[in-house]
């Protein structure tokens, strides 16, 4: 291949790149959805194999890219008609946290642990569980959050409000899936006693019904027992 092939394929490349992609709009880079993945990937490798492979000729690399883009657009427009097939080309939201319960199958079917759970929520400036009314998973992989309306923002009218003292600086996890956090409770200078008898006041008989405890900042216990649904 030609120095001056290859520059040609490589401009060709970029410029039905990104003609298509104006076309085929902005979704596609707003929104990560699954078909927006499996689309952005396989447009992506058809425009490098233009640009580079020999075997590939230029028009039928062109046609590749265009017939691709014409079907995302089709797609699109078909995500946009039918409730039901947006269902199956996009997925739909995920609610992790109802009422501030967290929901295990749903988390389950959105292959997402509490860790992971956490660390969305603190992308979201949410550092306590117990601070979430309701969590959604969307289906371009981000989480929405409502906080419960004591944790809601201050406005003008809470100036009198005066903080909570704090006990800790953060909430911390003590029991995830039924499994006690010896060196976390040990940080707080708790101990299994004290975890027991703080089930046992809610009522929670076996550690093992426990999905996720956390101490919160005040010391106080923040539990979620295990095989909550949504309804």
């Amino acid at each position: 291949m030609s120095t001056y092939e290859i520059i040609l394929r490589v401009a060709l490349s970029f410029l039905v790149l990104l003609t298509l992609t104006r076309l085929m709009g902005r979704k596609e880079l707003s929104q990560l959805t699954f078909f927006n993945f499996v689309s952005g990937i396989a447009i992506g490798s058809i425009a490098a194999s233009l640009a580079v492979d020999q075997n590939l000729s230029i028009q039928n690399g062109v046609a590749a890219l265009s017939g691709w883009a014409a079907l995302t657009i089709v797609m699109g427009l078909i995500d946009i008609k039918s409730k039901a097939a947006r269902k199956i080309i996009a997925g739909q939201p995920m609610i992790l946290i109802k009422d501030g319960r967290i929901m295990e199958d749903e988390m389950r079917k959105a292959r997402i642990d509490i860790d992971s759970l956490n660390s969305l929520l603190r992308e979201k400036k949410v550092f306590s569980l117990a601070d979430v009314k309701y969590a959604v998973f969307e289906t371009d992989g981000k989480l929405s959050v409502l906080k419960k309306d004591e944790n809601q923002p201050t406005t003008k009218a809470d100036i009198n409000v005066h903080p909570s003292n704090k006990k800790y600086p953060i909430p911390t996890e003590v029991v995830s899936d039924g499994a006690i956090n010896a060196k976390n409770l040990s940080k707080l200078q708790l101990d299994e006693d004290w975890l027991y008898h703080q089930l046992e006041s809610a009522g929670v008989g076996d550690i093992k019904d426990v999905f996720y405890a956390e101490v919160q900042s005040d010391g106080t216990l923040y539990i979620d027992q295990k095989n909550d649904v949504v309804h």
